[in-house]
């Protein structure tokens, strides 16, 4: 007969920490959330190390280039989705590394034949209203002018107006020219008075310097560099292409590379670590799984994993649970992997770092994935709420929505994830097609979570991530604790009668 955990899976909802000491000598800014990417020998020190414990998963709908500077402006690490060719893929890596600190390439551009029409409808979609207009509605075309919300009025104006009637012409532009220092644009930005500066080389659009950005760019003391003081950034690699993408991520520079499939489990990715150990011996480093228990955790540790994921089933877009019966609670996951993984170091010497991936709903989640033996997360949900996430924004119900969907539902046709390359669609789903509430800006949310994270580190008596890991304690909890757990037995004044 089959085997039978006698062990509940659990969630993270099941759990709380007990509170430990907090002395007067600790207090949250004293609090360290660097914490390792990469595997080490003890002894040494990790090649790749976060700023916070948080990546972003490989998804289309959570870490393009945009997301991941902004992610790593605050010390965190995004990989770039492999569902897209070779090719696209490399140029959002390529975007990051060469990503100047400031200067920000336009992301809507329209042509001289472009009407009001599509301004207001890049407005609607993305709340936008900086808008370039180059000769091929390219981002780095020939600047011919620029438009903002000071050069159009709805209803006062048609929408099939050309935007050549309205907007700003070059010729009445101030612009920087490439190659000058962010203070120098800055500078200019102050001088003439306004919000946004276009850096011209040549006649061509380099990229813009927005007033805006002028507080957020000197308050990121964190920020994930390399030596070369460039923005890290990782890549999603598959088990099909991969001996053709990975070198062409390796050589625009990928920091660091991650197998993506919904089950690491596998043979499959002890090939694509091979190639990577024969090809490049331990400069590049690559994470795998997902992994729900000891024996996965061995068998890519033992391949050869600079890093491992844990979790099957558990993401608010996945119903690989309700559709193939696979899966474990993720509580139940990180504890068992985490045990594993220390074990294995003891045995070994080499600490492999865990990322918990999935199951992840509320901020306290990821204090609980911490305690319980996980050196980071990978969050798609919460990153996809943000203004820096490609999804697109609706108004939905009176309320602003971003699109959010699964690298395993027929939308994202990330087949290769599944080990299905006839081109046809999958023949069920693992992942759906939703919403998710629009949150705003990433760095105002990041740091409410990062704030509670630390609070609560404090009140377990620890100031880092490895003192949290060995001393904190938790304790399971009942439906009847979970309810106790939030607002009861009142009326909330915002409650509507």
């Amino acid at each position: 007969m089959a085997k039978v955990y006698d062990e509940v899976s659990r969630t993270f909802n099941e759990y709380l920490l007990i509170p430990k000491l907090t002395k007067r000598t600790d207090f949250p800014e004293k609090v360290s959330l660097r914490t390792p990417l990469t595997k080490y020998r003890k002894g040494e020190d990790p090649l790749i190390q976060l700023e916070i414990p948080f990546t972003s998963a490989i998804m289309q709908s959570v870490s393009d280039d945009t997301l991941a500077v902004a992610l790593a402006r605050q010390g965190g690490l995004s990989f770039i989705y492999s569902s897209q060719t070779i090719e696209a893929q490399s140029e959002m890596v390529r975007k990051v590394k060469e990503f100047k600190l400031g200067f920000v390439e336009s992301r809507f551009n329209l042509t001289l034949e472009s009407t009001l029409a599509d301004v207001v409808r890049i407005k609607n979609t993305t709340d936008h209203t900086t808008i370039t207009v180059t000769s091929d509605g390219c981002p780095h075309g020939e600047l011919l002018g620029i438009i903002t919300s000071r050069n159009w009025r709805i209803p006062k104006m048609d929408l099939r107006t050309k935007v050549s009637e309205f907007m700003t012409p070059v010729s009445e532009l101030a612009c920087g020219t490439d190659g000058i220092s962010l203070e120098q644009a800055y500078d200019i930005l102050w001088n003439h008075k306004l919000d946004v500066l276009p850096i011209l080389k040549g006649k061509n659009l380099s990229s813009l310097v927005f007033r805006k950005d002028y507080f957020s760019d000197t308050e990121n003391p964190h920020a994930l560099m390399d030596e070369k003081k460039s923005y890290m950034v990782g890549a999603g690699v598959n088990t099909r292409d991969y001996r053709e993408r990975i070198p062409r991520l390796v050589d625009s520079g990928a920091d660091v590379l991650c197998i993506d499939s919904s089950d690491g489990f596998s043979e499959y990715q002890k090939d694509v670590i091979d190639f990577v150990r024969e090809t490049y011996g331990e400069t590049v480093k690559v994470g795998a799984g997902n992994v729900v228990d000891a024996d996965a955790f061995y068998y890519l540790a033992e391949a050869g994993a600079d890093f491992i994921k844990i979790g099957v089933g558990g993401g608010s877009i996945c119903i690989t649970r309700e559709q193939k019966g696979i899966g474990r609670g993720q509580a139940t996951a990180v504890l068992e992997v985490a045990k594993a993984r220390d074990e294995y170091y003891e045995r070994t010497g080499i600490y492999i770092p865990l990322g918990s991936d999935g199951g992840i709903v509320q901020d306290y989640h990821v204090t609980l994935a911490l305690a319980m033996g996980a050196d980071f997360v990978m969050l798609g949900r919460y990153f996809a709420r943000f203004e820096e996430a490609p999804g697109r924004k609706y108004m939905l119900n009176g309320n602003y929505v971003k699109e959010y969907w699964g690298e395993g539902s027929n939308r994202a046709k990330n087949w290769s994830r599944y080990d299905k390359n006839d081109g046809s669609a999958l023949k069920f789903e693992e992942g759906v097609d939703s919403y998710v509430p629009y949150a705003g800006p990433l760095k105002d949310n990041l740091m409410i979570t990062l704030a509670k994270i630390k609070a609560a580190m404090v009140n377990s008596g620890c100031l880092s991530i490895k003192e949290f890991q060995h001393n904190a304690t938790l304790t399971v909890i009942s439906q009847m604790s979970l309810s106790e757990s939030s607002a009861h037995d009142v009326i909330p004044k915002d409650q509507t009668f």
